[in-house]
């Protein structure tokens, strides 16, 4: 991904793009159609902590998943009959160039009939089988550390880097994600993510309640 995005996109209206996102998927739907597809791929953000947990704990507007950038061809084949729309800066470029994916992470399948958004695609960086994280690329792990699966076979992110990557935010949602999977996270888990925070984000104040916790169990 490059920082200078290109000419051209229509500046989205947050309440609009809300709307047309009223039909997204579930992780079932993408799951079906990503059977067998070959690449490493997991649904991230709110979903992925609710795969976790093994329910659905709130409401989501959207569902997004996470392909290595190299393999997003790989994925988008997978659905023929709709369009990819590359966003990024409050922008949206439908059937964008090469220029507009390389410059941009996230991809809205959309349908075209409807003009309603289904699912979200990161396309991630990565070199080969090893994942790098967006936010720190001194960050770097397997594939297969970083993906787990539900009882079903879901692929999903692992936890802790979906708080890691809540941490920058930390709108209300991403508040009440670390406080409701926190207490579900093993001791291992948790240091992973103080590791990773104390890496992207020094100071954030997740920080002092993990080491609470830490302290309490420890």
């Amino acid at each position: 991904m490059t920082q200078i995005l290109p000419p051209g996109g229509a500046a989205l209206d947050a309440g609009e793009a809300d709307a047309r996102w009223a039909d997204a998927w579930r992780p079932e739907q993408a799951a079906e159609r990503l059977d067998g597809v070959g690449v490493p791929w997991c649904v991230a953000a709110g979903w992925a902590l609710d795969l976790f947990r093994g329910e659905q704990s709130r409401p989501h507007g959207d569902l997004e998943i996470a392909v290595p950038a190299a393999a997003f061809p790989r994925v988008r084949d997978r659905f023929p009959e709709y369009a990819f729309d590359a966003v990024g800066s409050g922008r949206l470029w439908a059937a964008p160039t090469a220029e507009a994916l390389e410059a941009t992470h996230q991809t809205w399948l959309r349908d075209p009939a409807t003009g309603q958004f289904l699912l979200d695609v990161f396309r991630e960086p990565h070199e080969g089988d090893m994942w790098i994280c967006r936010r720190d690329e001194r960050l770097r792990l397997p594939y297969d550390a970083i993906i787990e699966r539900t009882v079903d076979g879901i692929p999903y992110l692992i936890p802790e880097l979906v708080l890691l990557f809540k941490a920058k935010w930390t709108r209300p949602k991403d508040l009440t994600d670390f406080h409701g999977v926190l207490p579900l996270l093993d001791r291992t888990r948790q240091d992973r993510l103080s590791e990773w925070l104390e890496r992207a984000h020094p100071g954030h104040p997740w920080l002092a309640e993990l080491t609470s916790r830490q302290e309490t169990v420890g």
